[in-house]
This record gives C-alpha cells, sequence and structure tokens, in this order.
C-alpha cells in the first residue's frame, strides 16, 4: 500500500507529467485559459490515460512481449489511444455537448498528446503491475489536471497585468509556465522523505 502511495504522490507532485517532464504541453498552454475548459481537458484526459493504461498493459504483456513482437509497442498504444479518444469524443458530443464545444479543436489533440502515450509506455518501462500501472496513470492525469487547474489561475492573472509589449500573449505565458516548473520541482524529494 505505501508503495502504490508513493508512485501516486510521485506522479502527482515529483515527475508531473506537464510541469517536469513536459509532455502534453499542447494543450496546457492552449486550453488553459479559462478554468473550467482546463478542468473538463483534465478530467478528460484522466479518463483517456486510465483507459489507455487499462487496455495496452494487457495487450503489452500478454499479447506484444510474449510473441516478441515488443517492437511494435508505439505504434499498437497509438492506434490504442486514438480509439479511445474518438470514444471519449463521442460520449462528450453526444452527453455533454457543452464541454465538448468549450474544448474545440483540443479534444482530437487528446489522440496526439503525448503525455498519455508517455504514461503508456513509462508504466511498460518501469516494469509496474498492472495496478501500478492503473494508480501510475491516475497520478499522472491528477497531475496534468492540477497543472492545468494551477496554470489557468496563472493565466488569468496575466490577463490582468501590464506586461510590457514585447511580452504580451505567449512569451507571458511562457515564462510563467517556466516559473510554475521551477516550483514543482521543489518537491523533489518530499515524497522521499515522507515514506522513508
Amino acid at each position: 500500500m505505501k508503495e502504490l502511495i508513493v508512485i501516486l504522490m510521485s506522479a502527482i507532485l515529483v515527475n508531473n507529467y506537464v510541469l517536469n517532464k513536459f509532455l502534453g504541453i499542447c494543450p496546457f498552454l492552449g486550453v488553459s485559459k479559462k478554468s473550467d475548459q482546463a478542468v473538463g481537458m483534465g478530467a478528460s484526459v484522466i479518463f483517456v490515460m486510465l483507459v489507455a493504461t487499462a487496455a495496452t498493459w494487457p495487450i503489452y504483456n500478454y499479447l506484444l512481449a510474449p510473441n516478441g513482437l515488443a517492437y511494435l509497442q508505439t505504434i499498437v498504444f497509438i492506434l490504442v489511444i486514438a480509439a479511445l479518444v474518438q470514444f471519449v469524443e463521442i460520449f462528450l458530443k453526444k452527453f455533454i455537448p457543452a464541454l465538448h464545444k468549450s474544448l474545440g479543436v483540443y479534444l482530437p489533440l487528446i489522440t496526439t498528446n503525448c503525455a498519455v502515450l508517455g504514461v503508456t509506455i513509462n508504466n511498460i518501462t518501469d516494469e509496474y503491475t498492472f495496478i501500478e500501472s492503473m494508480v501510475s496513470s491516475l497520478g499522472c492525469g491528477l497531475g496534468f489536471l492540477l497543472a492545468m487547474w494551477l496554470f489557468a489561475g496563472v493565466r488569468s492573472r496575466l490577463e490582468e497585468s501590464d506586461a510590457p509589449e514585447c511580452f504580451k500573449g505567449m512569451p507571458i505565458t511562457l515564462v510563467a509556465a517556466s516559473i510554475v516548473s521551477v516550483a514543482f520541482m521543489g518537491f523533489g524529494g518530499i515524497i522521499d522523505k515522507l515514506f522513508a
């Protein structure tokens, strides 16, 4: 149980996929203008990460690896993730049309979101069991949601700021993102000390 808590907390804070590993930057910068959109995207990514892990872990461990086809993992994982994102898009369009409309073009970007692919591949690389992989995916998704939500708050403050003309728009956004990233690096060792 202690190991699962360490995996979860380190995925959320220490190894945050957006702010530490710099995966999933496109939706992070694109959908973090409003907190409701950021939370919606984060929740969608959590769902896709969990379902993608639940689908790809058995495919790799019971189909690809035993048959000497491990070299196909990236291609197979991309196809599985793309199919899952289509499912999420259809679901949102049918049952939550307001969220589907607010996410707009960024929802299909989950297909190409390298954070989702990175989670599935890293779970295999780290040799996690199925339960550990699911906990890791949940933590990575929650970390993505946390980063999106926090940065939506930062960006709302940036909209009101009086930045120099050369920094307005994306430059000040990137500077703010780097500062938030550096702040998250302060969590580096706290999990080991808490659970040692």
